[in-house]
């Protein structure tokens, strides 16, 4: 399948974004809603991923920090291509913003997916939302989509 991103508004596209992230957040994780959605989405550089029949089926977001956040890709379309797309769109978006390092603040399960792309980790872990997660970073430049399989 192939898969097409593009970087998008909060103002106009918002009611796609926040679907896909109530969808796989809020309903699979049971996340709570006001922590899903803060902030950062309105000064935020957003994402969506669409399939080829151009139906929206993922999402993700990069602050002015670097810090790559609300990966968020319907449980249909979880597969290597999908997460690779999204990934190696941000990475390239930070690098365009001239970012020297992005950051990710990941659950557990998926620390060693990261590590694997470039990432090491930094910090200790840290609770969010009642989720034990872990701050990573990785150069912009050197982050490998490749390894990316089965995030939410």
């Amino acid at each position: 399948m192939i898969y097409h991103v593009d970087k998008v508004s909060w103002k106009q596209t918002q009611g796609q974004l926040r679907q896909i992230r109530e969808r796989v957040f809020v309903c699979e994780l049971h996340l709570p809603k006001h922590v899903e959605f803060d902030q950062h989405d309105k000064t935020a550089d957003h994402v969506l991923i669409r399939d080829e029949n151009h139906q929206a089926v993922g999402t993700g977001r990069l602050c002015s920090d670097g810090l790559i956040s609300r990966i968020a890709i319907v449980k249909d379309h979880r597969n290597r291509q999908a997460y690779q797309s999204l990934i190696g769109y941000l990475a390239d978006l930070a690098q365009q913003k001239g970012l020297k390092e992005v950051f990710v603040q990941c659950i557990l399960e998926e620390v060693p997916t990261f590590v694997k792309s470039g990432f090491s980790k930094q910090g200790g872990v840290f609770m969010e939302a009642g989720i034990p997660r872990q701050r990573l970073k990785c150069p912009a430049s050197m982050i490998n989509s490749e390894p990316f399989t089965m995030l939410h």
